[in-house]
C-alpha cells in the first residue's frame, strides 16, 4: 500500500469512526432522556407502542438469515481511533461494507481476532517481514517461510502447497515484499476456502421449515460445552428458536454448566438429573420437546471422547439412530470443537473423529493467546473439514461464524 492509499484508508476509517461516535452520543442522549422522563409518561408512551408492535409483528419469517448479521442488545464500547480501528474498518470495507454500515460490534470482533492471532503472527509473519524488508522474495526467503509455517502448525501439506505456488510464481516474475504477502494471503485463503466451497454452504445456519440438529463433539478440555453455550446465544440473538440437549451425562458439571449458559442465552435446556442417565434418552426427550415447540435448532452436547473410547463412539452412533428414527428429515451437523493451542494434537483429533464421527465441520476455539493458530489451515487441507465458527475470547459474544478473508487478514496484519 503506497502513501496515498494509506492516507485515503485512514480518512475513510475516520469517517466511519465519526459516524459511530455520533451514533453512540445519540444513544447516550436517548437513554438520559428516558431516565429523566417520569415513569407514568413512559408507561403511557410504551403501551400504545407495544400494541402497535404486536399488530405489525409478522406471524412467521422472523429469522435472521445469517449469524454474522446478528444485532446484540448491548453493543461493544467504541474505543480509540487508532491503527487497530483503522485496520478493522478497512477489512470490513474490503468486503463491501459502506462507511455508514459499520457497527461497533464488528470492529470489536475484528480487533479481538487480530489480537488473538498475535502470537501466531509473531511466530512467522513478523519474523518473515523483518527478514524481507522491502526486498523481493528469493528462494532463500521461501526456505525461511517454509520453516516458519511449519513452526506455526500450518501442517506439512498446507506448507508444501503454499511454498510450491510461491516458487512457481517466482519463476514467472519478481515479487516484492508487498506483492509476495498479497500472493501468500490468496494462497492461504484458497486452502481454507476449499472444503467450505465443497460443502455447498458458505456460512452454516439452520435451514427453515425443518429441525436442525447440531451434535457438538470433541475431547474434554477443548471448551466444548462453553462453545455450545455461545452457539446458543448466537442462534437465539439471530431469532432462531433454539433448544439445548444436555447429552454429556458422564461429566457431572456439564449439565449445570449448560444450564448457566442457557439462562444467559434465554434458551431452555433439556436434561436428566439421574446419575449416569442415558444420553440417547436425553436426546429422545429433547427431540420431542423441539418438535412440540417447533424449534429451528437443537444443540446437542455430547460426552468428551477419544478415538480409543469405543463405548463413547458407540453412544454417538446410538444418538444418531434416535435422531434418524424420530425426525428422519432432520438436518444433522456434527461439529468438532478443537482447541487451537493444541496444535498438531488437535489435528490428530480431527483425523480420528473424521473417521468415526461423520464430521461436517469444525469449530476452532482458544485462538487468543496461542502461537498455533496455523492449525486451522492444516484442518482445512489435511482433513478437508470446513471451519464453521471460531472463538477468540472468553465472552459470550466471542464466537463468530468463520470468515476466511478476515482470518487471513488478521493472521498477516503486520503488512
Amino acid at each position: 500500500m503506497n502513501n496515498n492509499e494509506s492516507d485515503a484508508s485512514r480518512e475513510w476509517a475516520a469517517q466511519a469512526y465519526a459516524l459511530l461516535k455520533q451514533k453512540q452520543e445519540l444513544k447516550k442522549q436517548e437513554e438520559q432522556l428516558k431516565e429523566e422522563q417520569p415513569k407514568e409518561e413512559q408507561l403511557k408512551e410504551e403501551q400504545p407502542k407495544e400494541e402497535q408492535l404486536k399488530e405489525e409483528q409478522p406471524k412467521e419469517e422472523v429469522h435472521v438469515q445469517d449469524f454474522s448479521s446478528v444485532k446484540y442488545e448491548t453493543e461493544a464500547k467504541l474505543g480509540e481511533f487508532d491503527d487497530e480501528f483503522t485496520w478493522s474498518a478497512m477489512v470490513l470495507a474490503a468486503q463491501g461494507k459502506k462507511v455508514n454500515e459499520i457497527s461497533t460490534d464488528e470492529i470489536d470482533w475484528l480487533s479481538k481476532l487480530r489480537r488473538g492471532l498475535e502470537e501466531t503472527r509473531k511466530g512467522f509473519v513478523t519474523e518473515l517481514l523483518d527478514k524481507l524488508g522491502d526486498d523481493p522474495l528469493t528462494p532463500e526467503s521461501l526456505d525461511d517461510l517454509e520453516t516458519l509455517l511449519i513452526r506455526a502448525d500450518v501442517g506439512i501439506n498446507s506448507t508444501d502447497k503454499v511454498i510450491n505456488s510461491l516458487r512457481r510464481k517466482l519463476n514467472e516474475e519478481v515479487l516484492g515484499g508487498d506483492e509476495g504477502i498479497k500472493f501468500l494471503k490468496d494462497e492461504l485463503r484458497v486452502i481454507i476456502d476449499k472444503p467450505i466451497k465443497n460443502s455447498g454452504k458458505n456460512i452454516l445456519v439452520p435451514q427453515r421449515g425443518k429441525l436442525n440438529v447440531w451434535l457438538i463433539v470433541g475431547v474434554n478440555g477443548v471448551g466444548k460445552t462453553t462453545t455450545l453455550g455461545k452457539l446458543a446465544y448466537l442462534s437465539s440473538k439471530s431469532n432462531y428458536k433454539t433448544l439445548i440437549a444436555a447429552g454429556d451425562t458422564f461429566r457431572a458439571a456439564a449439565v449445570e454448566q449448560l444450564k448457566v449458559w442457557g439462562n444467559r442465552s434465554n434458551v431452555d435446556v433439556i436434561s436428566n438429573q439421574s446419575k449416569n442417565a442415558d444420553p440417547a434418552a436425553v436426546v429422545f426427550d429433547a427431540i420431542n420437546a423441539a418438535k412440540k415447540r417447533k424449534s429451528d435448532l437443537l444443540l446437542v452436547d455430547t460426552a468428551g471422547r477419544l478415538q480409543t473410547k469405543n463405548n463413547l463412539m458407540d453412544e454417538l452412533s446410538k444418538i444418531k439412530k434416535i435422531i434418524d428414527k424420530k425426525v428422519p428429515d432432520a438436518i444433522i451437523e456434527s461439529l468438532l470443537v478443537l482447541d487451537a493451542s493444541q496444535g498438531q494434537n488437535g489435528l490428530k483429533q480431527a483425523k480420528s473423529f473424521a473417521k468415526s464421527a461423520n464430521l461436517s465441520g469444525a469449530i476452532i476455539t482458544k485462538l487468543d493467546g496461542t502461537s498455533r493458530g496455523g492449525v486451522s489451515l492444516a484442518i482445512s487441507e489435511e482433513v478437508n473439514l470446513p471451519i464453521r465458527f471460531i472463538g477468540a475470547g472468553e465472552g459470550i459474544k466471542d464466537l463468530r461464524p468463520f470468515n476466511s478473508f478476515e482470518f487471513v487478514e488478521a493472521l498477516l496484519a503486520d503488512r
